[in-house]
Order: C-alpha cells, then structure tokens, then sequence
C-alpha cells in the first residue's frame, strides 16, 4: 500500500513544539506588564490619601489666629502635643516638629468623630517661620506629610490682618 505524503495534514512535532514556545514567550510578556501595573495601581490612592491629608492640616492651622490671642492657650507640651483641639494660634502648631518622634500628627488622630484606619501609616510634622512679604510679616506654615510612596510638602502664609 502507497501512501501519498501530499494528502496529509496536521501538524507535525517540531512544529507544536516551536507554537508552544512562542505562545509561552508572549504570555509571558503579557503577564510581566500586567503585574507591574497591578502592583503600582494602589500608589495613587495613597498619594492622594496623603496630599487630602496635608491639605486638611495646612487649612486648620491657618485658620488660627496670627498671634496668641489674649487670654488664649499656649501649648507648652513640646514632647507630646496633647492638647490639639485647644489651639488657637498658629505657633501652637510648631511642637509637631517631629522632634522628638512623638511629636507628629498621626494619620489616625483625626478632630472628627471617629478615626480613619487606612490613613495608619501616614504622619505629618508642621513648621511655622516667622517672615515677611512686602514688609509685611507673616508666618510661614510647612506641613510636610510623610509614609507613602512619596513625601508630601505644602506651604502656606498666615498674615496679621
């Protein structure tokens, strides 16, 4: 019995072998860009937590007064900033200058009702300068947000109007 080869089909061995293998290799390459992409998509969320997070700051110290008003609070415990929801004035901020470490505002120590849990790892330190703009003095407040993927710094000047 003859066999005629020309009527055959199919594939052959070498070639499902060779199909195999670049299938692989392009899947491959899917899969790598697919995983770089998922791993980075939770860093905007965070980035954007942390900036919400220092422009709320910024906007409640430089809702205070310039100065101490008379008969106003002046906050003497550098070391650990207890007393936050009786500042009045600006300056009152400058013990979160992260020295020492305890001497931050966490993420978690909200004013509001309840605390916010995904803000944990989050801290800012506040600096208040004394300057002047056009003869004018003011005070300069830096809230610098930190504990994310980048390092969040907003500025701001309080002026003695």
């Amino acid at each position: 019995m003859c066999i005629d080869r020309r009527r055959q089909r199919g594939l052959t061995l070498i070639e499902l072998i060779i199909f195999i293998i670049v299938i692989s290799m392009g899947l491959a390459g899917i899969l790598s860009v697919m995983n770089v992409t998922v791993r980075s998509s939770a860093d905007p969320v965070v980035r954007k937590q942390s900036l919400a997070m220092a422009e709320a700051i910024l906007e409640e110290v430089l809702t205070k007064d310039f100065a101490n008003p008379s008969g106003g609070y002046a906050e003497t415990d550098t070391t650990n900033c207890s007393n936050r929801a009786l500042y009045d004035d600006v300056d009152d901020y400058a013990c979160f200058d992260g020295a020492p470490a305890t001497a931050v505002i966490k993420g978690t120590d909200t004013l509001g009702a309840g605390a916010i849990a995904g803000l944990a790892g989050l801290s800012a330190t506040v600096s208040v300068a004394a300057t002047a703009v056009s003869t004018i003095a003011m005070k300069r407040v830096t809230v610098t947000v930190t504990g994310g993927p980048d390092t969040i710094v907003l500025s701001g000047h309080r002026a003695g109007y």
